[in-house]
């Protein structure tokens, strides 16, 4: 179900009966949309896990995805998009509660790691470094805040065909601690979006696996 959070934001919220772990989501540059919801559902049905997807463009959900590349990303402001996820993290209700992220998601997914609001962190093939085109005043790195005081464990999936992931990018996460799940023939975006062409079903089985196992710690 949609509900709002504190800052007017959307987030779409499904609840599992006395789940004991929540899991918020943060969207790739598309958005919350209908396969997110779908996500959502999934998780909390076959996973038992109270699951809540936050809108990154709030208010601006009428952008088109050239838009979202060229400037809309750059906009975006750290400090609302992360206080957005550790306020999803509450409307879960659940005392342990873990981040994941896809695309920009993901790249969001390791900078609420640093928050200490989070059990555990996914990022699928979140970007390492702040693109030049998405660089704005408001956006940080993420190694910055992995290297935060209390940040929580980390997973990152990465393909070894994702252009937005250089080579140099997986040995900066694993100095910082972070464990990377490898899959040397992916392109970015290959686990969440069926319809993709660079989706790799195998691989986004084995991802979603990791993925799961490591929440669950």
């Amino acid at each position: 179900m949609r509900i709002t959070l504190p800052s007017g934001t959307p987030a779409e919220l499904a609840q599992a009966p006395n789940a004991a772990l929540g899991l918020v989501i943060a969207p790739d540059i598309g958005g919350l949309r209908p396969l997110f919801d779908d996500m959502c559902a999934r998780l909390c049905a076959d996973e038992g896990l109270t699951t809540c997807a936050v809108e990154p463009f709030p208010g601006r959900e009428a952008l088109t995805l050239e838009e979202r590349l060229n400037g809309g990303v750059a906009s975006l402001d750290d400090a609302r998009q992360l206080a957005d996820l550790v306020a999803a993290a509450d409307a879960t209700a659940c005392d342990t509660v873990a981040v994941a992220g896809f695309c920009m998601g993901g790249m969001y997914a390791m900078k609420a790691a640093g928050t200490g609001r989070f059990s555990r962190a996914v990022s699928f093939y979140g970007m390492v470094h702040v693109p030049e085109q998405f660089t704005g005043p408001g956006q940080g790195q993420p190694l910055d805040y992995l290297a935060r005081p209390g940040a929580c464990p980390v997973l990152a999936i990465v393909g070894g065909k994702d252009p937005w992931i250089a080579p140099e990018h997986v040995p900066e996460l694993e100095a910082a601690g972070v464990t990377v799940a490898f899959y040397p023939e992916a392109e970015h975006g290959f686990v969440h979006d069926p319809d993709r062409p660079a989706h790799r079903p195998d691989d986004a089985a084995d991802a979603w696996g990791r993925a799961l196992a490591f929440i669950r710690g």
